[in-house]
């Protein structure tokens, strides 16, 4: 089978609960390069913007400050981090909503064939929910980018009042991803000194209690680490990151998810994707743009998720508003590009749990330099024997690709 069969083929039942032997190791392989994607190269773009490979196609699914279409719910303004969720014969996509005060995320729910059954609220009033992490018992992990912000645990079937995780840490949250295996949920720290941080539940599936730790190593960009307790998980008066002695720095944590015994996570203040070998504790880069050779395909590097194809799929905060794929084999490349939206970002990317859709959001969407705003939503690709969904929530408009 090639690349593009396994993705049609593959389940991706959520951030937590994905695995298998399609994941290659990278953690000891060099960083990333470009070179040829395995879906081929961009097309030009399509009614809704984006640029695809032959053979998927998208559609706009909400916009922001809009109405869902089939529904009454009103999609959230700004809409961030992402994932998918099985629900019956369907599935559900939720988001997190970037703005404070306010923030929360809201959850769209499909219908086996793709379309939208509801749209409904999963958590409100809190502040600036950035990205966060799925759970392999079904529930989203939001988290707040702001200082001492808290993560919330939050139920995309709706009908349940999302909870508050203080054992998490209060820091500037930004991406969480479960690791079952070690039964440890990893996340990042979207601060210039931001730190990488693991958190151990007392019980396994119940967050109300457990021990923060925060990765210490060296300055080297490669190597073995250890972790040590945090000493005051409240970050009061001392902020976490500053609480432990050796702690290593990353600039700017930004989008995280494990698979197969890796933790894969980025930095946006220098253009980086790392891998935590939770096996043999070390880390490595997977992509660095400053060790490129000739220009960079990936800059602005940002929210992250994986396929079952071993392929990590890593959006772009500007740069030239892409979702890059970088391959197990080191290949970088570009997947998607939406054009005339250069002053937004591509946020929340996440495949449907058999594998077929791919959503995402376009944050500002065609916001334009004047002030002016015409919201958007998510958006769907798909391709002759399946559909990925991309969704893109925004001020202007979400796409979706589909095979």
């Amino acid at each position: 089978m090639d690349r593009r069969t396994l993705l049609r083929a593959s389940v991706v039942g959520g951030a937590a609960a994905f695995s298998g032997s399609l994941w290659v190791g990278a953690a000891t392989a060099a960083p990333a390069q470009p070179g040829t994607s395995p879906y081929g190269p961009l097309q030009p773009a399509d009614a809704q913007g984006i640029q695809l490979p032959a053979g998927f196609t998208s559609r706009i699914v909400a916009r922001s400050r809009q109405t869902v279409a089939g529904t009454s719910y009103t999609w959230h303004y700004a809409p961030d981090g992402g994932a998918c969720f099985a629900a019956g014969a369907g599935w559900i996509y939720v988001s997190n909503s970037e703005i404070n005060p306010g923030g929360g995320a809201s959850a769209l729910r499909f219908n086996a064939d793709g379309s939208i059954a509801s749209a409904y609220r999963i958590l409100s009033n809190t502040r600036k929910n950035c990205a966060g992490g799925a759970t392999p018992w079904g529930t989203w992990l939001s988290c707040e980018e702001v200082s001492r912000g808290y993560v919330y645990e939050t139920y995309p079937q709706g009908g349940t009042a999302a909870v508050r995780r203080a054992a998490l840490g209060r820091f500037k949250h930004e991406a969480a991803a479960c690791d079952p295996d070690r039964q440890v949920i990893y996340m990042t720290e979207d601060e210039s000194s931001g730190r990488f941080y693991r958190f151990r539940p007392t019980t396994w599936g119940d967050l109300s209690s457990g021990t923060l730790e925060v990765l210490v190593a060296g300055s080297a960009t490669s190597g073995p680490v250890t972790w040590a307790r945090v000493p005051d998980p409240d970050g009061s008066p001392r902020y976490t990151r500053y609480q432990v002695s050796g702690a290593k720095k990353f600039n700017g944590g930004e989008g995280c998810w494990y698979a197969d015994g890796t933790c894969w996570f980025t930095t946006k203040g220098d253009n980086r994707v790392w891998a935590y070998d939770a096996v043999d504790q070390r880390i490595d880069l997977a992509y660095d743009d400053s060790l490129v050779s000739g220009s960079a395909p990936l800059t602005g590097v940002d929210n992250i998720t994986g396929a079952g194809s071993g392929d990590l799929f890593v959006a772009e905060d500007g740069g030239n508003m892409e979702i890059n794929i970088i391959t197990p084999d080191e290949v970088v490349a570009p997947f998607l590009r939406i054009t005339g939206q250069s002053s937004s970002e591509i946020c929340g990317p996440a495949f449907s749990p058999d594998g077929t859709r791919f959503y995402f959001s376009s944050q500002r969407g065609l916001l334009r330099e004047t002030g002016g705003s015409s919201p958007r939503c998510p958006a769907a690709t798909r391709s002759r024997t399946g559909c990925r969904r991309a969704r893109t929530p925004d001020r202007r408009s979400p796409t979706t690709t589909d095979r």
